[in-house]
């Protein structure tokens, strides 16, 4: 199906549910991967304990990765259509969004090949027993934070995503205010956490991210059965021709 203004002004609805149902893909593999994989295998302080549980749960541990993978995947589709979806609003900021989005997508991505080598330091490959079992672990736990600054790296992206959205979703008229106000508090809480984990470690928290899944799960919630304000839609649509 080719992807057009044309398109969204024939069935804005369809694209938007579209949209709503991989937000909702990308938050659940999102949660899955932190709490239910990462949170349950690596123990903070404690190289060798986190060492043996990826050792001894390496298929779990794959399928994180798969499901980060996924998520990413899932990411493309979306961002395109929030574009066309906020173009109406302002064009320029829609565009500078997109971008955005992408470096954080291609940040998120690459940085998933720190997890990888998190594992394969771990293997029993010939050119790894030139180090100790010590070493080996030091290694895959570096790696694992590692991962930690680059997904913090790439999430500052994500939270200037997240502003621009809440400000662009606030203006359109053809989504509630309050999802663009709930947008804005996320971007913000990204923004806070991730220099928290650059500048001040001590002080980067997930509870401050709390109100990043209530935002994006809100508004998946919402483009999958609410979707768009057809009338104010057309008439946003029809000024910015």
């Amino acid at each position: 199906m080719k992807l057009s203004l044309k398109n969204f002004e024939d069935s804005p609805q369809l694209y938007t549910r579209i949209a709503g149902i991989l937000y909702l893909t990308i938050i659940i593999a999102g949660v899955f991967g932190e709490l239910l994989v990462r949170n349950k295998l690596i123990v903070y302080g404690d190289v060798t304990a986190t060492a043996n549980n990826i050792i001894n749960s390496e298929f779990l541990w794959r399928l994180g990765i798969s499901g980060d993978l996924i998520m990413h995947i899932c990411d493309l589709p979306v961002m395109i259509i929030l574009y066309y979806l906020l173009r109406p609003v302002n064009r320029k900021l829609a565009l500078l969004n997109l971008c955005f989005n992408l470096i954080q997508t291609a940040v998120l991505v690459i940085n998933k090949l720190n997890l990888l080598a998190a594992l394969f330091f771990l293997g029993d490959a010939e050119y790894l027993k030139s180090f100790s079992p010590d070493q080996l672990h030091a290694l895959s736990y570096l790696s694992i934070k590692l991962h930690d600054f680059g997904f913090g790296i790439g999430l500052i992206f994500f939270g200037f995503v997240c502003l621009f959205e809440g400000y662009l979703f606030f203006k359109s008229g053809y989504f509630p205010k309050t999802i663009g106000v709930l947008m804005s508090i996320a971007g913000l809480c990204y923004l806070t956490n991730s220099f928290a984990l650059l500048l001040a470690p001590q002080f980067s928290s997930i509870a401050l991210l709390m109100p990043c899944f209530i935002a994006e799960l809100s508004l998946s919630l919402w483009l999958i059965f609410k979707g768009v304000n057809l009338p104010i839609w057309k008439t946003a649509v029809n000024q910015s021709l």
